[in-house]
């Protein structure tokens, strides 16, 4: 790769800007959703309730030059323990992928204030989302975590034989990962 291609890419990852979202982006973020496989789509009621009423616990990534929506994070304190985030769905648009995206949109969620409690993240993933296991697990080492899985939502107990299994991803997050991040 010569220098003119690295200043490239660092030029493009310094172009997006992370920030919460709000309700006027629902729309935006429903579309990143849609385009980004094998997400499961929601409703785009459901993703301007998350741009609403979660906007302190879901993050979004603009890209500067346009404005364009190229990344998004939805996730929740969990309502029985405020030490655990939750993260429902990561997007990160294919012109923006392979920048590290995901991961610094996880950082910079995990500095927010409402995040300020959060000992633990968990997600679920499916067995096949190779994308998803290489963000959390790398994700994991760069925090010193501590990543483990279990089957959680089971494909014939919980999804009628209709969707893969999900496996609860949880990483405990070590005190100076959590003042770091």
């Amino acid at each position: 790769m010569s220098v003119s291609n690295i200043q490239l890419v660092r030029k493009r990852s310094e172009e997006i800007t992370f920030r919460a979202p709000q309700t006027e982006d629902g729309a935006a973020v429903w579309r990143l959703i849609q385009s980004c496989e094998p997400l499961d789509e929601n409703s785009l009621y459901c993703n301007l309730l998350q741009c609403d009423h979660f906007g302190d616990t879901c993050i979004l990534a603009e890209r500067e030059s346009d404005g364009a929506v190229v990344g998004w994070i939805s996730g929740y304190i969990l309502p029985d323990n405020p030490q655990v985030l939750f993260v429902w769905q990561v997007a990160v648009h294919e012109s923006a992928q392979g920048q590290g995206v995901a991961k610094r949109m996880l950082k910079a969620l995990l500095q927010r204030e409402a995040c300020a409690n959060v000992r633990k993240l968990k997600t679920t993933i499916t067995p096949d989302n190779d994308a998803s296991w290489a963000l959390f697990r790398s994700f994991a080492r760069g925090q010193g975590g501590e990543l483990k899985s279990e089957p959680y939502f089971r494909r014939d107990a919980h999804f009628d034989g209709a969707h893969a299994t999900e496996h609860m991803v949880t990483i405990a997050l070590p005190e100076e990962a959590r003042s770091a991040a």
